[in-house]
């Protein structure tokens, strides 16, 4: 085991507490302020924009510097924004337009440190261990982390808005701290206009269809997961009848899916292959949406529908991060990450929008029949575009190029060095 892949595990760790308790907190407090669907959801509206807006250009940066001193910024703008949100609790000055800017911020840092973390995750372990590093990074991610912190955060809730700030200042600090010491490949400064890196990165990913496959189904899952969690906050408030303990102990029952999937993800994937394992998790998604619509308000089978969905998303998420990491050059990895953010990505800032206009005309069920149909369309798309002979062909296509950046001697014919 590498000192780079402990200390990436250890930064992701700290950094996922410190967005974990901001990303509780914030929806908490909005509803304290108010309870207007359309208003609440302007958080998660406003939270998820940055994927849209920034994500290109993130990956051009990452491209560009040194990817830990990307991951070091991300931490370091986490740890402002908790700041922010601290003072204001003490001074009692947190409002809707607050929270609004803490969500941008939040998420903003967010993009850079995930396509930072992604893109560090070849240069700390080989191709063979893609899958289990992947899934290890999400459990500490959405699992483990996010498995104490949303009950905690909901705890601290109830004795103060101003105390989970305070420990997401703490930890996104330590979280810089430790992502100093993390060994990163050097890299060739590039002189060419930022707009044709761009054009670079997502030239490949559009024009590699198993990749563009992938993008195009989590850009139709991503809208119907962000019409769902900005209602969520909602949901369990007015349906199931909890307050913010019960929001809290919610979203660590999706945790625990991650946590509990963890343990047979790797071995999924090595029976079933990704085109199957991906197949088959479209068709949870659908089945677990559509169920949040159509039970009655029983928490603890709600409870045990969200561990099943986040248990299924969590062998997706892995095949499909594995995938880009397996079939994209080096020197392309961190625009191709971030491109694929941004086209899978952009459409969630309109499905939050959407969920909300859709519980205010329909209902908040109406919210889950509709992300169930919309997953609908992902489904077809990864059944149709990540079949096991597209893995085998895209395989046989990366071994050629790579074989390409290689001279007669042995030497890359790349720009970036080691």
């Amino acid at each position: 085991m590498s000192r780079g892949w402990v200390r990436l595990q250890a930064a992701t760790v700290s950094g996922s507490v410190a967005e974990g308790v901001m990303l509780t907190t914030l929806p908490l407090v909005a509803v304290s302020i108010t309870t207007d669907p359309r208003e609440v959801s302007l958080v998660n509206v406003v939270g998820q924009t940055p994927w849209l807006l920034f994500s290109l250009f993130a990956g051009v940066l990452i491209d560009r510097v040194r990817r830990t001193t990307v991951l070091g910024f991300a931490y370091g703008v986490q740890a402002c924004a908790a700041l922010v949100f601290a003072v204001a609790g003490l001074l009692d000055a947190i409002d809707l337009p607050l929270l609004l800017v803490l969500a941008f911020v939040v998420t903003s840092a967010r993009v850079l440190g995930d396509g930072a973390t992604g893109a560090l995750v070849p240069e700390v372990v080989g191709p063979a261990e893609f899958p289990a590093a992947n899934t290890r990074l999400m459990v500490i991610d959405q699992g483990v982390v996010q498995f104490v912190v949303p009950p905690t955060a909901g705890f601290l809730v109830g004795l103060g808005f101003g105390l989970p700030p305070w420990l997401a200042l703490v930890a996104a600090l330590v979280a810089a701290l430790v992502s100093r010491g993390i060994p990163a490949r050097s890299v060739t400064p590039s002189r060419r206009h930022p707009v044709r890196d761009i054009g670079e990165g997502l030239k490949f990913l559009v024009g590699t269809p198993l990749l563009l496959s992938i993008s195009v189904a989590v850009g139709l899952g991503s809208f119907a997961a962000s019409a769902h969690m900005s209602m969520f906050v909602l949901y369990v408030h007015e349906i199931l009848g909890l307050g913010a303990v019960g929001y809290g102990v919610l979203l660590a029952c999706m945790a625990g899916g991650w946590v509990a999937s963890s343990f047979f993800v790797r071995r999924v994937v090595a029976r079933l292959g990704y085109a199957w394992s991906m197949r088959i998790s479209q068709v949870g998604m659908v089945v677990c949406h559509l169920l949040l619509a159509l039970l009655p308000p029983w928490a603890a089978g709600i409870a045990l529908v969200l561990f099943a969905e986040s248990a299924i998303v969590m062998l997706w998420n892995v095949c499909s991060q594995s995938s880009r990491q397996r079939f994209t050059p080096a020197g392309l990895l961190g625009r191709v990450l971030t491109g694929h953010r941004a086209l899978a990505w952009g459409l969630t800032p309109l499905g939050a929008l959407t969920g909300g206009l859709v519980a205010a005309w329909l209902g908040l069920r109406a919210v889950y029949v509709m992300a169930g149909v919309i997953q609908v369309g992902a489904l077809v798309v990864a059944w149709l575009g990540l079949s096991p002979a597209s893995f085998a062909a895209q395989e046989a296509a990366t071994d050629r190029l790579v074989a390409e950046e290689f001279d007669a001697a042995g030497r890359p014919t790349t720009g970036e060095t080691a």
